[in-house]
């Protein structure tokens, strides 16, 4: 992840870390807020850990060279001889028996 994503997400801690020492001041050592102080200390731990040992890049996103153009044209049919068309809801030829 670059480095401006990660400087916003400790940029984001920061805040919210902000809100909730302000909700703790204005309602006190509640369950709530001590829940959201451990769900902020979690994120935290979980972004170093992060920034330790990131996981491997996925694959970049499909280029143009990467799309496999599929023609709208009818194709032909012979090659579909005999093949099961189970489960697409309609019969293009009559059963066999």
């Amino acid at each position: 992840m670059a480095s401006a994503e990660m400087n916003e997400l400790h940029r984001s801690i920061g805040t919210l870390r902000h809100h909730i020492v302000t909700l703790k001041l204005q309602y006190g050592d509640v369950d709530a807020v001590r829940r959201m102080t451990n769900d902020l200390d979690r994120l935290e731990i979980d972004l170093h850990d992060f920034e330790q040992s990131p996981p491997p890049v996925l694959r970049a996103p499909v280029g143009k060279d990467d799309v496999v153009y599929v023609p709208d044209s009818k194709s032909d049919e012979s090659a579909w001889l005999g093949a099961q068309d189970e489960g697409l809801g309609f019969h293009s030829r009559e059963r066999t028996k």
